[in-house]
């Protein structure tokens, strides 16, 4: 498998009714201890006077021509996100759980103190860029699991084709659409990809071919619908969700993610928050339902059994 390089996460629209990202896992620890160096030198002169002494002045200044181990650190640091990011996908491809032990091993090595950094970082990539849930299963041993963020029955991995988890894009899609009025254009849907620097007939190092993913591979999983615009001239084409999408999808998750992105909460777009408690409402009482039901069949097989 190859590594992946993931700088950051993908950037999009500002605006309520679309889903944006932002790549803010490392900028703001950079720089806040960058500008905590500078003040803290800045405090020493001012409460000198301003009187250094020329020795003073000369070894602040070779201070100065020393690199900046701070921030060398941090870039190391990324690295062994990025590493890490490669091999949880390597893991998730061929379904293998994951421990620490095995993180620390084989890619965290010597940088093992900052573990718990690495890992948070990698997490929050692998959910933002795959759809991938990093969850520890067993706080004991340490061990990991990987989950697509929805509970998908899809695992992101097209059967005829070998490469990277394709959820993430997936729940991109859906959550355009959802934020939409659960109806997107297809202009609505590629302006969000083309500001994640996905473009139709280029190939993307982590999706592939995205056109032939969204308008063929993910209808004929059924979690897509693409069809024309009634009565467009010339054709316009749409984006719904599909059945499977409308079975498996917890809409108030899915807020929740989005809302995760924007940095606020689900409350904050009123319309989609109604519609996601009905949702939940919806599933709650099919639920109850087919409980009620089983308990039926149930109770009626044992009424035509016959003592021996």
């Amino acid at each position: 498998m190859e590594d992946v390089s993931i700088s950051g996460t993908p950037s999009s629209p500002q605006g309520p009714q679309s889903a944006s990202f932002s790549s803010t896992v490392t900028t703001g620890t950079s720089l806040n201890r960058s500008t905590e160096g500078s003040s803290s030198q800045e405090e020493m002169e001012k409460s000198d006077g301003g009187s250094s002494s020329q020795g003073e002045m000369e070894q602040s200044s070779t201070l100065q021509s020393l690199p900046d181990l701070e921030n060398l650190h941090i870039d190391l640091l990324d690295e062994k996100v990025e590493l890490l990011i490669s091999f949880l996908l390597q893991k998730y491809q061929m379904r293998e759980p994951v421990t620490k032990a095995d993180m620390i091993g084989n890619v965290v090595k010597e940088y093992k103190d900052d573990f718990v950094e690495i890992l948070r970082s990698a997490s929050e990539r692998m959910e933002l860029v795959f759809g991938l849930d990093v969850k520890e299963v067993d706080p004991i041993s340490h061990s990991y699991t990987l989950a697509n963020k929805l509970d998908l029955t899809y695992n992101g991995m097209l059967s005829d084709q070998q490469g990277m988890p394709k959820t993430g894009l997936l729940i991109i899609i859906l959550g355009v659409i959802f934020m939409e009025g659960n109806c997107a254009t297809e202009e609505e849907v590629w302006k969000v990809l083309n500001m994640m620097d996905i473009y139709s007939g280029r190939k993307h190092f982590i999706f592939g071919e995205p056109r032939r993913l969204i308008t063929s591979d993910l209808v004929k999983e059924k979690y897509l619908k693409y069809q024309q615009v009634p009565t467009s001239d010339p054709p316009r084409y749409e984006f719904l969700w599909g059945p499977r999408a409308h079975a498996e999808v917890n809409k108030m998750k899915l807020l929740e993610f989005l809302a995760k992105i924007h940095g606020t909460n689900p409350k904050s777009f009123p319309s989609q928050y109604e519609e996601a408690l009905r949702d939940e409402e919806e599933r709650a009482r099919a639920r109850i339902e087919a409980t009620a039901g089983t308990s039926a069949m149930a109770s009626a097989s044992s009424g035509f059994a016959h003592p021996y």
